[in-house]
């Protein structure tokens, strides 16, 4: 049970959420959980959905993205956030199981895409204090300075999801994805 009530419906959640909720149930088919949570603030799900569209439009595909959100769920121990990346890979980015599991990890089985969820993985875990050859290493990998930039602000997103997931023990609604480590 969540420590933070959740609104049942959009019907439910405060009137200025509502129409942000309407347009993520149009986009998803569903509002999960995080959503409504979120909700509850409607500023923070505004701020959340205007940083989310905007990282979406990025230069990083989707798959990239979806990787950087497992190692960074798995490093934080937010199953919350792991079960919804786990699903969202699969089924949105198309990452087989032992992509999804090299992600996990830290790393991935395509070699570009391995050094940004390093390097996302090494912002997560330092909290930001990567050394110069962390960046030059992701760089030399192919990755422009927007997409370095780009990569720090999806381990920032994630990294705020996962917080909110925690604090408020939000339920589950994605098939469970068990942790592998402890945070």
């Amino acid at each position: 049970m969540s420590r933070i009530a959740i609104p049942a419906s959009i019907e439910s959640a405060p009137a200025a959420a509502q129409p942000l909720l309407q347009a993520v149930n149009q986009q998803l088919g569903s509002v999960p959980n995080l959503f409504r949570l979120v909700a509850t603030s409607p500023a923070a799900l505004e701020g959340y959905l205007g940083m989310s569209g905007a990282l979406a439009k990025g230069a990083l595909p989707a798959p990239t993205r979806e990787r950087i959100a497992l190692a960074v769920a798995e490093i934080n121990g937010c199953a919350y956030c792991l079960s919804a990346h786990a699903f969202l890979g699969k089924n949105l980015a198309k990452l087989d199981d032992a992509e999804i599991a090299a992600n996990r990890s830290g790393t991935s089985n395509d070699v570009k895409a391995a050094a940004a969820v390093h390097f996302a993985a090494k912002v997560t875990q330092l909290r930001g204090k990567v050394s110069a050859d962390d960046v030059l290493a992701v760089k030399a990998a192919g990755y422009s300075d927007a997409q370095v930039i780009e990569i720090v602000q999806h381990v920032a997103l994630n990294t705020w999801t996962n917080y909110i997931n925690e604090v408020a023990k939000t339920e589950i609604d994605f098939p469970v994805v068990a942790l592998r480590q402890a945070a």
